[in-house]
């Protein structure tokens, strides 16, 4: 018996023939392919090691279509939301863009990696989580470390990370910038107050293509009211070296009317996160609106 990393081991029951049980081959013990195999059942979601009997098989993935873009990755961030495939998850995207970076196809990294070539193209284009084993079979086949592929360094400071090979930075449409601000929940408000310039994050809604927030009277976000602001949000991906930034400017006025008040606060979609009474809804009226994108091949 010989198995790839994504393959699924099927155990049938000795006297009808059905399956009794079955699971995903997350982690192999020799380089041949041969048992035993860490089993990723089912009907648990356990992993376990597993010594296959004679009433067990292998059922190998097949192969994608040979007419298939063997590297179709995920979409652009302009596709419409309909046409989008899964978000891979950073450990995909790390593997998909160091492979790309390499000009290795698919299937050689899953013939040094020991896995099925669509078990690898699972990975690159789904939300997978390959267990330290199989991860650790990629950064081998990559020339990388696991760490590295599983986001070692999370915590530091986004941007820190390299560059892209060929960076392209261009402008957002207003209607790019709309798109991505009814993105998000938490942005910046750039506010004058008597102690000088203060930026605060705040979570936020678009409301008839409005930006909401919630606070306190006296607290910083509230002295937005009655001035002109800046508002900004952005979205870095270190995976890809890639990421974009919206700022809006307007002035922002305080929600009075009891009605709209009640509105906002059944449309929310989440509650301040920095808890507590916080009454006051400040609408900030975009009169500007602009943004950059940086893009990578």
């Amino acid at each position: 018996m010989r198995a790839h990393i994504g393959d699924q081991l099927v155990v049938e029951s000795p006297a009808t023939g059905a399956t009794r049980r079955d699971g995903e081959i997350v982690g192999i013990a020799h380089d041949d392919g041969t048992p035993p195999y860490n089993v990723r059942w089912s009907d648990t979601n356990d992993v376990t090691l597993v010594f296959p009997g004679p009433d067990a098989h292998v059922h190998h993935f097949e192969h994608r279509p040979e007419d298939e873009p063997a590297d179709a990755g995920p979409a652009e961030p302009d596709t419409p939301s309909h046409h989008r495939l899964l978000d891979p998850g950073d450990i995909g995207r790390r593997v998909a863009r160091e492979r790309r970076r390499q000009r290795l196809t698919r299937a050689e990294v899953a013939d040094r990696a020991g896995m099925a070539t669509s078990y690898l193209a699972y990975v690159e284009e789904r939300p997978a989580a390959p267990d330290i084993a199989g991860v650790t079979r990629l950064a081998d086949a990559l020339g990388t470390t696991a760490a590295r592929l599983r986001g070692g360094g999370a915590d530091l400071p986004p941007g820190e990370g390299q560059a892209a090979d060929h960076p392209e930075l261009r402008e957002l449409s207003p209607d790019e910038c709309r798109d991505r601000l009814g993105t998000h929940g938490v942005g910046r408000v750039a506010i004058s107050t008597p102690d000088g310039l203060m930026v605060v994050p705040v979570n936020y809604e678009v409301v008839d293509r409005a930006i909401a927030y919630r606070t306190a009277p006296g607290a910083v976000p509230a002295a937005a009211v009655g001035t002109e602001v800046a508002f900004e949000v952005d979205h870095v991906d270190e995976a890809l070296s890639q990421g974009w930034s919206v700022l809006v400017h307007g002035p922002a006025r305080a929600v009075t009317d009891v009605d709209a008040m009640r509105r906002l606060a059944e449309c929310a979609h989440s509650k301040p996160w920095a808890g507590g009474e916080r009454p006051l809804w400040v609408l900030i009226e975009p009169g500007r609106l602009t943004g950059r994108r940086i893009h990578t091949e």
